[in-house]
């Protein structure tokens, strides 16, 4: 077996005081985040998102495998299918699938079977999952990767001054078959992309987080 190659880190040098502030300033940036579905029709520039995805993309991986791939889709007509294919999965869902418990916990956040939001945000990104590579080797952890990946994602366009909204029709099946991919992608993360609309509101539930000493555990 060959030898290992290893290259030296560039490492961001900062000092331990420094590390807590930004550390903090980070932290502030984010809490603002929130996840948005009155997307503004204001253009964002595909250079921008070729720049939120080289973050997503340094995402670590199993065995640096990169199980993963971004569609990202600008196109009105394709939108438009991709709305018709949500919205028919989200009307069985609110209709049938979701049990009395799901539905109960959605209510605060005024969600229905209505997506439109996928039509008005400029950008869609598709998150696919590779379920082996595209020559057929395995991938190792890839939930867990394209999970991480998706993070970075949503953080880099927050910070680009972007909103987001994590959307998940089950299944997902036919957003392969919209967009025409390999049967080895499987889809992960629907993720409508643009500036948030002037007069723009989220829900008050989502706002709420609970307290640090419920989520952090110190041994």
């Amino acid at each position: 077996m060959d030898t290992p190659a290893f290259v030296p880190l560039v490492a961001r040098q900062v000092s331990a005081e420094s590390a807590e502030q930004q550390a903090k300033t980070f932290c502030e940036v984010m809490q603002r985040r929130r996840s948005v579905r009155m997307f503004s029709a204001r253009a964002v520039e595909r250079s921008t998102i070729e720049w939120v995805i080289r973050t997503a993309h340094s995402a670590p991986s199993g065995a640096n495998k990169q199980p993963w791939r971004f569609v990202c889709v600008q196109d009105a007509a394709v939108k438009r299918r991709i709305r018709e294919g949500a919205e028919a999965e989200e009307r069985e869902f609110y209709g049938h699938r979701g049990n009395a418990e799901w539905l109960a916990d959605l209510a605060p956040f005024g969600t229905d079977a209505d997506k439109a939001f996928l039509e008005r945000a400029p950008w869609l990104i598709v998150v696919f999952q590779l379920m082996h590579t595209d020559t057929g080797g395995q991938v190792y952890y890839r939930k867990e990767s394209v999970g991480i990946a998706c993070g970075l994602l949503l953080a880099a366009a927050h910070h680009a001054g972007l909103a987001t909204l994590t959307h998940t029709p089950s299944p997902m099946a036919f957003l392969g078959t919209i967009l025409g991919r390999p049967a080895h992608e499987r889809p992960f993360l629907l993720i409508p992309v643009g500036y948030p609309a002037e007069d723009c509101m989220v829900p008050k539930a989502a706002c709420e987080r609970r307290p640090l000493e419920q989520v952090m555990v110190v041994v």
